[in-house]
C-alpha cells in the first residue's frame, strides 16, 4: 500500500507551471494526465500522483520553509535529465546532482520550480 493518494503544490502562474512541470517530469516517466481548467493540473505515470494548482482560498501561493518533494528516478541519468530540465525551464539549483548519503546507492539532484518549490530526483539503483 503506498504512503501518499497525492503530492500537491501551489502556483501562483499556472501556464507556466504546466510547462515547467511537462518538462521536468519526462524524465521520470511522468506526464499530465488531466487539466482542471485554470485551477490545475495533474502528472503520474498511470494515476494522478502530483498535482499544481491554485489555491482555494485565492491568496498567493507560498513554499514550505523546509519542505522538499522528491520524485523516484529510474536512472541516475534520469536524475540528471531532471535536473538540467528544471534548470532549463527556469528552475534554480538547489543542489547538484551526485551522490547522496541517505540510503545505499542514493544519487539524487535538487531544483526549484518557478514557484520556489523544493524538489528533488532520486535514483537508489546502484551505478
Amino acid at each position: 500500500m503506498a504512503a501518499f493518494t497525492h503530492v500537491t503544490v501551489g502556483t501562483n502562474d499556472l501556464a507556466k507551471a504546466r510547462q515547467f512541470y511537462d518538462a521536468v517530469l519526462a524524465p521520470l516517466g511522468l506526464k499530465r494526465l488531466k487539466d482542471f481548467g485554470d485551477g490545475g493540473s495533474c502528472w503520474g505515470a498511470s494515476t494522478e500522483e502530483f498535482m499544481v494548482l491554485k489555491p482555494a482560498n485565492g491568496q498567493p501561493a507560498t513554499v514550505a520553509n523546509g519542505g522538499t518533494i522528491s520524485f523516484e528516478a529510474p536512472s541516475r541519468a534520469a536524475v540528471a535529465a531532471f535536473h538540467k530540465a528544471a534548470l532549463a525551464a527556469g528552475g534554480k539549483d538547489e543542489g547538484a546532482v551526485g551522490p547522496r548519503g541517505f540510503w545505499p546507492n542514493a544519487y539524487a539532484g535538487y531544483a526549484r520550480d518557478l514557484d520556489g518549490n523544493k524538489l528533488a530526483a532520486y535514483c537508489r539503483n546502484p551505478e
